[in-house]
């Protein structure tokens, strides 16, 4: 049986258009109105790398949701917009029929790939020092209230979420051990997914449970094809933080590390969050 990634991610041509492509919302990863918006995101890289004028790797991908998806069938729009020698710029959407038949966008985004090469590296963001993943309990999600909370295996270390809704909260930091629930191994898309895999930064901060939802999500990889099947099915561990609270919207920076240490991906998004 395919992974209920690989499900939730399936797309087709739309004829004979290399551009277009056509995919199904799934119940796997659904989430309060619509589908998981990591998956989303993901479902954008998958049109790409499915293009057939693709040119390298992903360097990034950002998603900006303009509205939740529906259950359904949808259009997923990859267009690349200017390639070069080495770099590739695209331009991406997705949308679904309304009650009249009319086809509207609910999420956009642009993306850039590149033939990467061996250069000097380094890192400036050491993976911070926690229990190994396997002496973290796992977090017991029961009849999850979210479709998609189930779908990953997460084991918080410190920043889960709040015991008590008390207005108390004094950071907004979170550290978790996290791979697929059911062991797939480790690749773009998913990576995509995994970026977003952390709850709303305001619960934490504020330990209270207001309504909230990403707008823009951008992830950087900073990993080639070696480097995701060296991490194969393993856990990854995620830091997010929020930065600014403000005015109904917070931004959050995350990161994903390899056991070994490697920094595999950062993000970056803005969310919205209500009194």
């Amino acid at each position: 049986m395919p992974h209920p990634l690989d499900r939730a991610l399936a797309l087709q041509p739309e004829g004979t258009h290399p551009d277009l492509f056509v995919g199904t919302s799934s119940p796997d990863y659904w989430n309060m109105v619509g589908p998981f918006g990591g998956t989303t995101a993901a479902t954008l890289l998958q049109a790409v790398l499915q293009h057939p004028q693709r040119l390298g790797l992903p360097v990034s991908i950002t998603a900006n949701y303009a509205a939740a998806l529906t259950e359904g069938a949808f259009r997923v729009r990859a267009t690349p917009v200017r390639t070069n020698r080495s770099t590739q710029h695209w331009t991406l959407e997705i949308a679904q029929p309304d009650a009249n038949g009319e086809w509207q966008v609910n999420t956009t985004g642009t993306a850039f790939t590149a033939l990467r090469r061996e250069t000097w590296g380094a890192s400036d963001l050491a993976m911070p020092q926690v229990r190994p993943a396997r002496e973290v309990p796992r977090l017991d999600t029961g009849p999850a209230k979210v479709a998609w909370v189930s779908q990953y295996e997460m084991r918080p270390v410190r920043g889960g979420i709040p015991a008590r809704w008390d207005g108390g909260g004094t950071h907004s930091e979170s550290l978790l051990w996290v791979r697929d629930a059911q062991p797939r191994p480790l690749d773009f898309v998913s990576l995509t997914a995994l970026s977003d895999v952390f709850y709303p930064r305001v619960w934490l901060r504020r330990a209270t449970p207001v309504p909230a939802g990403t707008v823009s999500i951008t992830t950087y990889f900073h990993a080639n094809e070696a480097d995701l099947a060296a991490a194969g099915t393993g856990y990854l561990l995620g830091r997010a933080v929020g930065q600014q609270f403000r005015h109904g919207y917070f931004d959050q920076s995350a990161q994903l590390w390899i056991e070994a240490g490697a920094l595999l991906a950062t993000s970056n998004q803005i969310v919205y969050y209500k009194e």
